[in-house]
């Protein structure tokens, strides 16, 4: 079962953000956790913050599930690019050179390594009985 989390116009260049991103994708929860924290770029607290809240969003969707049981790992992460404010900075003679001010989207998938278990149903228990 996955979870889902998204983070929507963070003021950061897509270009910076998938820089840290790439570092995690495909980690288990715990160790892109600790790469996270002491990761000096700018967009590790941002990923961190979202990797938290995919987790809480796992945990909330399998409540009869423990986390250290599930094996959590980042199964996608990518950031796409968002809005971009445009702003005029003075050039010479007269001239005004443009600002591109960028920001991003992140969208994070976490999934569980473990299997999941159906249980059961009678159907299935009668046509093994046919079968034999």
């Amino acid at each position: 079962m996955e979870a889902v989390a998204k983070l929507r116009n963070v003021p950061t260049s897509p270009r910076k953000m998938r820089l840290v991103a790439d570092l995690v994708r495909g980690q288990r929860v715990n160790k892109a956790l600790s790469i996270l924290k002491f990761q000096p770029k700018i967009g590790a607290t941002q990923i961190e913050s979202l990797l938290l809240s995919a987790v809480a969003n796992w945990q909330a969707k399998n409540e009869g599930a423990r986390i250290e049981e599930a094996d959590l790992y980042i199964k996608t992460i990518f950031v796409d690019g968002g809005r971009m404010l445009k702003r005029l900075r003075p050039a010479p003679q007269g001239r005004g050179h443009r600002i591109r001010k960028r920001s991003n989207h992140i969208t994070l998938i976490v999934d569980s390594f473990a299997p999941v278990e159906f249980a059961e149903t009678e159907t299935s228990t009668n046509q093994d009985k046919d079968n034999k």
